[in-house]
């Protein structure tokens, strides 16, 4: 018998100072048997990062065909395309034929091994936006992460915070390639 997801619910505050977007978003998240809460959360801080009323949670862990998340326009047409972790060079390149624009939000201690690894394979791509998120930063989240979450993520000047009732989280995003 295959195990199947756990529902989190999240009401997200996003203020993004940086592009003036300021919005309340209602998500519902379904955590993969094998994704970690600190996995889960990075996805809801890509999220924060790139709201956008079209954007929407992908089947991700469950369908290597679909992201992390992405944003269709109404015609289906993917404009962005959305993955967390360290994907490699063919998911990544695949990703960049599909979309208009692709951006990856790689964490862990493994991170610059990783992009030592792919970064040179995937130059060529220019629709490909590449971003580190600090492994500490990434613990914290995870901490933030319950079933029914109200959180709220705060952009202004390239300093990001995510917060919910109880604690705040500082999240420092090093750009590997714009």
């Amino acid at each position: 018998m295959a195990l199947k997801s756990t529902i989190y619910k999240a009401e997200l505050q996003v203020a993004d100072m940086d592009r003036h977007y300021y919005a309340d978003h209602a998500l519902t998240i379904a955590c993969h048997p094998s994704e970690t809460a600190e996995r889960m959360m990075v996805r809801v801080l890509a999220f924060a990062l790139n709201a956008h009323e079209l954007l929407a949670f992908g089947k991700g862990l469950s369908d290597v065909e679909e992201p992390d998340l992405w944003r269709r326009d109404l015609t289906g047409a993917v404009q962005q395309w959305i993955e967390v972790g360290q994907p490699d060079e063919r998911a990544i390149l695949k990703a960049c034929g599909k979309a208009n624009a692709v951006s990856v939000y790689a964490y862990g201690t493994s991170t610059p091994q990783w992009w030592k690894a792919t970064g040179p394979k995937v130059e060529r791509a220019r629709n490909l936006s590449v971003f580190a998120l600090d492994p500490e930063a990434v613990l914290a989240l995870g901490k933030l992460a319950a079933r029914s979450m109200r959180l709220q993520c705060t952009l202004q000047e390239g300093d990001i915070w995510m917060r919910d009732d109880a604690d705040a989280v500082q999240i420092t995003l090093t750009s590997l390639k714009a």
